[in-house]
């Protein structure tokens, strides 16, 4: 299995709008960075686990878990004039965006915050400590361990 952190700002899309949708399923879109659409795109697959991150808040934190249950898909948005990520660049022969759709798994009974991150020694090598503005990123399976033993995750 191989695990994910997925970033989201939660004024936008939190855990708990992934809970509140049909089947907790939701689609992960709007991806406009290269290196984490490349990660959508050619590494994330269905079954893969995902931390759900909450960023650009008053306290950015890992506040729950989602599995992967579609893999990478050409993003709709980007061919639709009317979306804040709409791309005319893109096209149906070659789309330049990908998604894949999660479903909610658990919200943390203790969200883990970014400070907390930062001074836990196990997290030191997390792209999230060394690349934090990446949005997609690969998570070690000490990584996930450590992250839901910290947010009070039944494992």
């Amino acid at each position: 299995m191989t695990y994910w952190l997925f970033k989201s700002e939660p004024d936008e899309y939190s855990i708990r709008d992934l809970a509140a949708e049909s089947g907790r399923t939701g689609r992960w879109d709007g991806i406009r960075n290269y290196q984490a659409r490349n990660f959508l795109r050619d590494s994330v697959g269905v079954g893969d686990g995902v931390l759900f991150y909450h960023s650009a808040c008053k306290v950015p934190a890992v506040v729950g878990t989602a599995e992967v249950v579609r893999g990478a898909y050409p993003d709709p948005a980007q061919f639709d004039p009317k979306s804040g990520y709409f791309d005319p660049k893109a096209s149906g022969d070659k789309p330049r965006w990908y998604c894949v759709d999660i479903r909610w798994q658990s919200e943390f009974p203790r969200p883990v915050p970014l400070a907390e991150i930062k001074q836990n020694p196990d997290l030191a090598e997390m792209l999230l400590v060394k690349q934090g503005r990446l949005s997609i990123q690969p998570v070690t399976a000490q990584e996930w361990k450590t992250i839901l033993r910290l947010g009070n995750a039944i494992m």
